[in-house]
């Protein structure tokens, strides 16, 4: 009799086994099979490509760009996008002008919002405290600048 009980509970007991390795092993394989996700942008990297009108309408884009080519900053095509190109001839204009926009790379970074604030509070516009921070009142002030050209 106890070899048969022996035997009834190794056979449970591996039965028992069998199934819990399997649901292990199931539940491994079912999250290995998820795919690892990743972000489509990276927030490390910034594309100098990218346009950012801050907020300005082509017309009104076009109006900043002829600014800068007038003033000899070579914004390139009056488009309407404020792309690198024009980004960098910002930079340009705010160092040469003693705003200090930092290094000349044709990205909107928090240098290059500051500089663009004290320009715009320097000639009327109300910017708001140079914060680096294109908000709002910065956008509305240069919004208000490039209604015409200059």
């Amino acid at each position: 009799m106890r070899s048969s009980l022996a035997r009834a509970l190794v056979a449970t007991s591996a039965v028992v086994g069998i199934a819990a390795g399997g649901l292990a092993g199931a539940s491994a394989s079912v999250a290995a099979s998820q795919p690892v996700t990743k972000p489509a942008v990276s927030s490390e990297r910034v594309s100098p490509l990218a346009v950012n009108n801050l907020g300005l309408d082509t017309a009104r884009a076009k109006n900043w760009q002829s600014c800068l080519n007038a003033w000899g900053f070579n914004a390139g095509t009056e488009d309407g996008q404020l792309g690198t190109n024009s980004w960098k001839a910002a930079q340009r204009m705010l160092n040469a002008w003693g705003y200090n926009a930092g290094t000349v790379d044709g990205i909107v970074g928090t240098n290059t919002i500051r500089a663009l604030q004290n320009f715009l509070n320097a000639v009327g516009e109300n910017a708001g405290t140079a914060d680096g921070i294109a908000g709002p009142q910065t956008r509305s002030a240069f919004w208000n600048y490039n209604a015409t050209g200059c």
